[in-house]
This record gives C-alpha cells, structure tokens and sequence, in this order.
C-alpha cells in the first residue's frame, strides 16, 4: 500500500492513539491494534482498556503502556490526555455497543479524533446524536467497517462507478456464521455474553453484529440508497433474547432490488461473507473467504477473474495493495486499510490542506445507516415481515 511519508527522512510522525475497551479476553481490541500498527502510522500510548479498574491497570501493564496512562475509565482518559502536551491524537473505541455514544462524545468535545467499532451505537437515537456531536467537532470520526478496505472491494465500487455493470438491478449479500449455533452465552464466553445482551448490544443480535457489516458492503459496492426493506427474524436457540437468524427483503431507491442473509447459527461456515451484484451490462461476485479475487462476467460474454494487483484491476485496488500479485492479503491488512486512511485524513487536517479524494472510510453518517437498518429489520420482523421505510 503506498503510504505517504513513507521514507524515514519525510515520513509524518506516528500519531498518538489511546484506546478504550480491549483489554484482556477482548477479540477486536487486538485486531485494532494490530491494524493501527501495521503499516506503522500509530503509536499506542494510552488506555482505559476495561471496565473495571483493575483489569484495565492489568491489561495496560500486558501492553507495555505507561502506568500514569493507563486509566481506569474513558472519562479520566479524555480529560487528562487532552490537557497532555504530548496527549493521545485519536482514540479507537472498542466496546460492546452501549459504550460507543458515550465514549466517543467525551473524545469529540475534546478535539480528539474518534476510530469507532461497528455497530455505531446499539439504538438509532444515540446514533443520531452522536453523528450531531461529531458534526459539531472539530474532530474526525472514522467507523471500522473493515470489509470496506479490501482491495478488490475498492475495484468492484470502482467497476460500479465506472459504468462496467450498467444500471444496478439486483443485490445479493450474505453473512452466514456458525458459532452461535449453540447456547454458547450460557457457558460465559465474554464474546457471546454481551453480542446477546439487549442492553449491550442494543435491538439486533446477528442483525447488529454481522447484518451491518452486510448491509454497508451492498452499499459501498454499488453506491445504491436503501428506500425500504421487509425483515424475517429468528431467534432459533432457545433462551436466547435477541436475533441468531435474518432474512431481509430490499428496496433500494432507483429500483433495484436485494436480498441480505446474516446467520450465526449456520453450521459449515465461519465467516461466510459474499456479494453478488448484476446489472445491465454485467455482473460481479466477491467472497471474503477468497479476497484476492473478483469475478467479472459481461453480459454474453466469458466470465473473468481480476486479480488484486494482478490481472484486471485498476487503480482503486492498486492503491491499497502492500505486496505484488499472487501473495495473499486478508483480514488483517483490509483493518489496516481503514487506519491507513484515517491517518491521511487526520494528518491532511492537521496540516490545513485537502485531503486526497482517493481516501475512503466509513463515516458516521454509515453508522447511522447501519443502526436504522437494524431497527428497521426488528420493527418489520414484529409486523410479521411488513415493508418498512429505512
């Protein structure tokens, strides 16, 4: 990937990050630093990194982070780092749902840029009030959608805007996934617990966590607008309180049509996500499971394989490739993508100058989205799978 500032002489300095959530036993905590590193535009040098106290000093201490930073609430952390000379620049916020509105107003009032998690907040109304306070901030605020970072992700948008499938007419998007298949929030299991807690989740189990991610990969790729949608539910584990199941009907505004599959209790898959988009003059089909590669079949013609830095893809996937063709990128490096490109925005605004058009990230505007759909599926699934307005 080329990244700017690369050479040690006219590279920018690493920006200061804190963090709030991931500490012991949290899987995206790690995915996040991981990320933030790799292409080596952060430094992680503060934390509130769990809920308690305790296990946030702990948990600070595993990360090699300085004590005196090291904070026992996100609150303590936002006031005393936006005193610091040197205090944190941006902060990921990686907690269970209900944290998210709350966290990331405390860094935004302060001038410090928020990199958030998905879902944006576990209800709309805090999601909208959130998108007023970062409207109000001079602060940027990047949404981790990190499926948008992939290469050849980038080069089906790019397809799309190009004209390359004609008029969009249909849209199919899956999420299927396994590991709920049981009750596995009954044994303790910390991912489980809170992911099927309304209270910390919010309204949509699979719909939340995994339907989100769906629903924003239909719309980067094709740019489309959602109009309307009707929901089926279900909730196959018994005792369990929120979603594990979601078929969903799609009406987007231009006509086209969709359909959105999310499931965690699908056995055979592990993270099956795959899109598949037609129109006039062709079709596309990308799986995460395979993410070098996109198909491209014109209409009455072959089908084609683009590969990412190889055959077929143009400069959308080129510019957020790291290694030459034929050498796999994956999950990790796509995270990656979303840092990298919040550091160029936060490094353009901090030198008073545009910033490039190339650079993507998911907003808080998509968080919006994100959560309105969710609500939209759980008000349409009550009225036995009515069409609802999104």
């Amino acid at each position: 990937m080329a990244i700017e500032g690369k050479d040690d002489e006219t590279r920018e300095p690493r920006i200061r990050l804190g963090m709030v959530g991931g500490g012991a036993g949290a899987f995206i905590g790690a995915v996040h630093r991981m990320a933030a590193r790799l292409d080596d535009q952060f430094e992680l040098v503060a934390g509130a990194l769990s809920s308690t106290p305790e296990k946030a000093i702990a948990s600070g201490r595993d990360l090699g982070l300085d004590p005196a930073r090291t904070y026992g609430s996100y609150k303590e952390m936002a006031i005393r780092e936006a005193r610091l000379k040197n205090g944190i620049e941006a902060v990921s916020i990686v907690t269970p749902n209900h944290v998210h509105y709350d966290a990331a107003k405390e860094f935004l009032r302060r001038g410090i840029h928020v990199i958030c998690d998905k879902p944006l907040t576990s209800n709309l109304a805090d999601a909208k009030k959130l998108r007023k306070a970062a409207e109000e901030s001079d602060a940027l605020f990047i949404l981790t959608h990190n499926y948008t970072g992939y290469p050849m992700v980038r080069q089906a948008r790019e397809m799309v805007q190009n004209g390359d499938l004609g008029k969009i007419r249909i849209v199919q998007v899956e999420y299927p996934q396994d590991w709920l298949t049981e009750a596995v929030e009954q044994t303790g299991a910390k991912q489980a617990v809170w992911r099927t807690d309304p209270a910390q989740s919010g309204a949509g189990g699979s719909t939340g966590d995994i339907g989100t991610h769906a629903y924003n990969l239909a719309s980067f790729i094709t740019g489309l607008t959602l109009e309307s949608l009707a929901a089926d539910l279900d909730t196959f584990v018994e005792g369990r309180r929120l979603d594990d199941n979601a078929h969903v009907l799609l009406r987007f505004e231009g006509g086209a049509k969709g359909m959105l599959w999310c499931s965690q209790v699908a056995p055979g898959h592990e993270n099956g996500l795959k899109i598949r988009v037609y129109g006039t003059k062709g079709g596309i089909e990308w799986v995460q499971a395979d993410p070098n590669y996109l198909w491209f079949t014109p209409f009455g013609e072959s089908k084609r394989l683009l590969t990412r830095a190889g055959a077929g893809a143009g400069p959308a996937a080129a510019r957020v490739s790291r290694i030459p063709s034929g050498h796999p990128e994956g999950y990790l490096e796509a995270f990656a993508t979303i840092y990298t490109e919040a550091a160029r925005a936060i490094n353009a605004k901090k030198k008073g100058v545009a910033l490039d058009k190339a650079v993507i990230y998911p907003t808080v505007d998509d968080g919006v989205k994100g959560v309105a759909f969710v609500e939209a599926c759980v008000a349409s699934s009550k009225k036995n799978g009515a069409w609802v307005r999104v």
